[in-house]
């Protein structure tokens, strides 16, 4: 099997894992991840900012997935241009400017 499979099938159970507890909206009226704000991902803890980029990538702003394969190298790609863009922009959408900066990636590969 190969590598790029087996980090996908990684990050894709860790996806599902973490969408059904972490990005689940709570009673305690935190915001549901696509509907989000730079700002709030800014303020996020660090260890906690991966994951939620590969959330954004991976499902749609409904919340179904909408991604099926999605390369380890591009997500650590991103996640910098993701956080630097959102300091930038902290009023824009969280969602959308992963998509956004996503989009542009994929382009120049």
């Amino acid at each position: 099997m190969d590598l790029k499979r087996i980090a996908t099938a990684v990050v894709a159970t860790t996806l599902f894992a973490s969408s059904t507890v972490a990005f689940g909206q709570s009673s305690s009226g935190k915001k549901a991840l696509e509907k989000m704000t730079c700002e709030d991902f800014v303020v996020l803890e660090d260890s906690f900012k991966p994951d939620a980029v590969y959330w954004a990538i991976a499902y749609g702003e409904d919340g179904k997935p909408e991604s099926a394969g999605v390369s380890v190298e591009g997500i650590q790609q991103i996640i910098p241009v993701v956080i630097e863009a959102c300091q930038k922009t902290p009023k824009e959408s969280f969602w959308q400017k992963v998509k956004t900066e996503f989009t542009k990636l994929r382009q120049k590969l």
